[in-house]
């Protein structure tokens, strides 16, 4: 194993940590050391680390090691690994049970570590580690990444903020689509959305009408797909 030991710095609280901590899904083991978007320094490297440092600013997301080895690892999929250990209240190698980022140290297979550029502020770069890939990834994965492509963003909370500045960062052309008409100056004039659409405006839904190319859900809320789907362009994602 390549294991890096670092100290945190800042830590965030998502909606996972209070699952867990209720007891929600059945499965935590009390005591609990929550925290999986974690942004601190290094301050120990084992003997066979070669990809960090003492003093380096990283981050740490929901895993902390798997096998390396099985099909899902060797494919870039490590969240199918059988042996996943995960960054808190998952059971490690030696029968421990991990701790968190609200711990003091956290050991980590350096695989799952990620320096962070020096200017960037570590309590800004820690959210990117669960809000952040959340959304990035399945964009990246359907090809919502192409410059001058639009894609609609629905929601605009703590996903969708992120959805909006990762969009604009690839070149992309945002539409946010809100129940919320009050959230259209943060979408447009702070995050910089393109347009914005209210979904319980049957004209403004109606206007905009096979103009995009994908569609990134990040409301929580239950809602029928079925009147974003008109949205689409044929072929979309």
């Amino acid at each position: 194993m390549t294991m890096s030991l670092y100290r945190y710095c800042t830590a965030g609280y998502a909606t996972l940590t209070c699952t867990l901590l209720k007891n929600e899904w059945r499965t935590t083991i009390y005591p609990v050391v929550p925290g999986h978007e974690i942004a601190g320094l290094v301050t120990e490297v084992g003997k066979n680390v070669h990809k960090f440092n003492v003093g380096d600013r990283v981050g740490v997301g929901c895993m902390v090691n798997t096998c390396q080895s099985c099909e899902g690892c060797e494919a870039g999929l490590e969240n199918y690994c059988s042996q996943i250990v995960f960054t808190y209240n998952s059971r490690d190698r030696d029968g421990t049970v991990t701790c968190g980022g609200y711990s003091d140290v956290v050991v980590v297979n350096q695989h799952f570590v990620i320096r962070f550029p020096d200017g960037m502020p570590l309590d800004k770069g820690a959210p990117l580690l669960c809000a952040g890939i959340t959304v990035y990834t399945p964009m990246k994965y359907h090809g919502l990444n192409e410059p001058g492509k639009r894609i609609g963003v629905i929601g605009l909370g703590g996903l969708g903020h992120v959805a909006v500045k990762f969009a604009k960062a690839f070149g992309m052309r945002v539409t946010v689509i809100s129940t919320s008409p009050e959230k259209r100056e943060e979408a447009m004039e702070k995050l910089g959305a393109d347009d914005f659409v209210v979904s319980s405006d049957a004209g403004q839904m109606k206007a905009a009408k096979g103009t995009m190319h994908g569609i990134t859900n990040t409301a929580s809320a239950s809602m029928s797909m079925y009147p974003y789907l008109a949205l689409l362009k044929p072929r979309a994602r």
